[in-house]
């Protein structure tokens, strides 16, 4: 089955990485809500740090799922692959024409600096600037919190925009949004991405049957105090918004 727009407004194509059940992608499509025709294509489990992988060995296999906004159901399906997949499959099989535009997130945990090399969550939007599509990735700076309001809010105004002007082809937004009330974010800011690197180490250990495994452990270090970066206007409560 594939889904036809209905023709009331631009359509946009919602992804992440944390899986079609995390609570970012509902707080993503309350947001965008009236917005434009929603279809939501995401991976039916967590994909964390899965970069623009692709799954190539094995199928990849599409559900459709149930997925609700404020407005009522919209179409939805979970797939066994990755973000990247996901926008592949929606674009290529699931949708009878390309979106309009893709939104990926809101994504628990910042996605700035070196991190935006490892993150599913952006790759689903490079994956459709790649196709010529204009994408946005928006993440929620803090790994626990449920409060999506300030994110909800600033996804919205820059979603809005997007459909309104456009982008340049080739070229995503990368949003990042402080995780602190809504009340308290200083505004927004045009950013560059921040020079950093993870410090990083394996923390060995055994499990009951006194097999060794290794858990990847590490620090990350910030090596640009330009203010200008995504990491310093986040440290100024700032959303920030990176052209990549």
């Amino acid at each position: 089955m594939s889904h036809s727009p209905s023709g009331d407004g631009p359509q946009i194509l919602l992804c992440n990485d944390d899986g079609i059940t995390a609570p970012g992608i509902q707080a993503l499509a309350t947001a965008l809500d009236g917005l434009g025709d929603l279809v939501v294509v995401a991976p039916e489990s967590e994909q964390s740090a899965a970069g623009h992988a692709i799954t190539v060995r094995d199928p990849v296999r599409a559900r459709a799922v149930d997925f609700s906004t404020p407005s009522g159901d919209i179409p939805a399906w979970a797939v066994s692959g990755t973000p990247t997949d996901a926008v592949k499959l929606a674009c290529h099989e699931l949708l009878d024409e390309r979106p309009d535009l893709v939104v990926s997130g809101i994504n628990h945990g910042p996605n700035t600096a070196v991190n935006v090399l490892y993150s599913g969550t952006v790759s689903a939007a490079t994956e459709a600037a790649i196709l010529g599509i204009d994408a946005v990735a928006v993440s929620l700076c803090d790994w626990s919190s449920e409060d999506f309001t300030g994110a909800k809010r600033w996804a919205r105004r820059i979603v809005r925009r997007v459909v309104r002007a456009g982008l340049p082809r080739g070229v995503l937004l990368n949003v990042n949004v402080p995780a602190v009330p809504a009340d308290e974010l200083e505004g927004v800011a045009v950013t560059r991405q921040a020079r950093s690197k993870w410090e990083e180490g394996f923390d060995a250990r055994t499990d009951p049957g006194g097999r060794p495994y290794y858990w990847l452990a590490g620090t990350f270090v910030d090596l640009d105090d330009g203010p200008e970066t995504d990491t310093a206007a986040i440290d100024r409560n700032c959303v920030s918004v990176t052209p990549i």
